[in-house]
């Protein structure tokens, strides 16, 4: 059977789900709107409506830098607003959703789709290895030290309060 029954997948992972499609269909976009992502899951569920908490889920659920109401799922980041992409390492979230889930189980996603928990896995890991590479406030480190090469810090700053009161 190609649609997911309500039954058997929980709505907070059926958002996951749409979401790491669309990053898997699209790795060069950052993040997605909340249409976008109900879109997605509307695609996924294909014959049945989709569920009413699916939209709830995608603006406050699963949203980790967001006060819980009431789950504490890790799922997804508010990037800007009406912008959501998957949770990943290294992502600040509100401090009361600590230990929240960030990804379902493999048999609690249907047969088709347990592949995304190993794609997720590693895309979680690299885009956080990437986004520290890529920081631009972390590029800048280092960038003037050529200011004082030729002295010592403490008499480089001497220096520039000079004539202070």
């Amino acid at each position: 059977m190609t649609t997911l029954v309500a039954a058997k997948i929980k709505v907070a992972n059926e958002v996951w789900l749409a979401a790491a499609l669309l990053h898997r269909e699209h790795p060069k976009r950052p993040d997605f709107t909340i249409d976008e992502i109900k879109e997605r899951a509307a695609k996924e569920a294909q014959q049945r409506e989709l569920r009413p908490g699916v939209y709830v889920h995608i603006v406050q659920h699963c949203v980790a830098n967001r006060p819980p109401n009431p789950a504490r799922y890790r799922m997804l980041i508010e990037t800007s607003e009406g912008h959501r992409r998957l949770f990943r390492d290294g992502d600040s979230y509100h401090s009361a959703r600590e230990g929240g889930k960030t990804v379902p189980e493999r048999d609690e996603l249907p047969g088709r789709h347990q592949d995304l928990i190993d794609w997720y896995r590693r895309w979680r890991v690299v885009s956080a290895a990437g986004r520290i590479k890529n920081d631009p406030l972390l590029a800048l480190r280092g960038s003037g030290k050529h200011i004082w090469a030729d002295e010592h810090a403490d008499v480089y700053i001497r220096r520039l309060r000079e004539g202070w009161e």
